[in-house]
């Protein structure tokens, strides 16, 4: 490794948080992503949300790596963010962004097993700098085992950890595709922000830092243990419909209506699907609840019952009467939902007039900070411009020269 650009004498300080940020219970935790989007990306939001600085750590034009620019809105519209852009393949670039990991708590990055060591910035060489920071290497498969060097995406991730299996069947009988980024958002996303909160927590003030190894399918396989681990333990089929939440009875399931919009229905419990019943006209039934023999009468009578209203005539008179029944919305019905407006669940962001480009809006909504604990709920926001550098004050909140910065940005390897 070459030697550490010049620095000033000063000890590294923590970044001041991005304009707007609220205290949290990870204020004061400094954060460096390496990742421009996926399950990273997605742990690092929750991270901010939580009031982590989270620095976001972009590629240079001309580094081999061009940087992306994602869509306004995407990962909340890069609320609370920082930014910083370092040529990781040049040294000098390399040591900058090492400067930044000595006043850093966690370093997420989500390249391919070995990657990092190769551009030295692994665990070895990051402790080297700060003993006491947390890498987190976000991975489809992890960092070994036979898998580990394939490529994949969510849809991928979904079908090893055995949640596609377990779903029921599209029209051809074959695997569905899933209308949400599960995978991405809970087997990668969560499991990393929890993995990084849990070592923070364990590092304590003065214990060393350590490699988290994230699978995206491990944490997909966690999701999942419900009916992976009655299989391990009993050897019985799984697959969809061998149980109540898995599509077997009727009393879980989902109907259309006269509208052709659709109804959830989760009455497992026998109080639950007695009032069901009594209120559809179908009061034959909660006594053969879970009789195999009956599913097919029960699933026609409750269908033909659903059949007669809409939706909404059906949620005005069932939902709040003890029968588990709830509407299927879509993204637009849940934008103004009102359960969701009363929660302070989707929020206005304005968009910086540096940050946008023709066609983009100043203002728009987005889901906030909707996590338990998180700090802001139902508040606007600004959101974040990733073409903003803060190149200047976070390399020199790090220590580092103003002069020794300025040659930096005029080699191109910092911007």
């Amino acid at each position: 490794m070459t030697a550490p650009p010049e620095t000033s004498a000063a000890a590294p300080t923590v970044p001041v948080p991005a304009r707007g940020q609220a205290d949290g219970p990870l204020a004061g935790v400094v954060v460096l992503d390496l990742a421009a989007f996926g399950p990273a990306a997605r742990c690092t939001r929750i991270l901010a949300d939580y009031g982590a600085t989270v620095v976001k750590v972009g590629s240079v034009p001309g580094s081999g790596v061009e940087p992306m620019r994602t869509p306004y809105y995407l990962y909340s519209g890069a609320r609370h963010l920082r930014h910083v852009a370092a040529d990781l393949k040049d040294p000098d670039g390399r040591d900058a962004f090492l400067d930044l990991v000595r006043g850093a708590d966690v370093v997420v990055e989500s390249f391919r097993p070995g990657v990092v060591d190769r551009l030295g910035i692994g665990f070895t060489a990051l402790t080297e700098v700060n003993p006491r920071v947390i890498l987190c290497s976000t991975t489809g498969y992890g960092q070994d085992g036979p898998r580990s060097t394939w490529a994949g995406h969510d849809i991928n991730y979904l079908a090893v950890g055995g949640y596609l299996g377990a779903t029921e069947p599209a029209a051809d009988g074959g695997p569905p595709v899933s209308g949400a980024t599960i995978a991405d958002a809970a087997g990668g996303g969560m499991h990393a922000a929890l993995a990084v909160m849990a070592a923070l927590i364990g590092r304590g003030a003065d214990g060393p830092g350590v490699h988290l190894d994230v699978s995206i399918a491990d944490g997909v396989l966690w999701l999942e243990s419900l009916p992976v681990d009655e299989y391990l333990a009993t050897g019985s089929n799984v697959g969809f419909g061998h149980d109540v939440i898995s599509g077997r009875y009727a009393c879980y399931d989902t109907y259309r209506c006269a509208d052709g919009r659709w109804l959830a229905v989760g009455a497992i419990e026998a109080k639950f699907f007695a009032n069901l019943c009594r209120l559809l006209g179908c009061e034959q039934w909660p006594g053969r609840q879970y009789d195999d023999g009956a599913q097919d009468d029960i699933r026609a009578d409750l269908a033909a019952a659903f059949a007669t209203r809409g939706r909404d005539e059906w949620v005005d008179q069932l939902a709040a009467a003890d029968t588990c029944v709830s509407p299927v919305l879509t993204a637009a019905e849940l934008a103004d939902d009102a359960q969701f407006r009363a929660r302070g669940a989707i929020i206005e962001a304005a968009l910086p007039e540096g940050a946008r480009t023709d066609g983009e809006p100043a203002s728009f909504r987005q889901v906030g900070p909707v996590l338990a604990g998180m700090p802001g709920r139902g508040a606007p926001v600004v959101a974040g411009d990733p073409s903003r550098s803060d190149a200047e004050e976070l390399l020199g909140a790090a220590g580092m020269a103003a002069d020794r910065i300025a040659a930096l940005r005029t080699k191109g390897v910092v911007a």
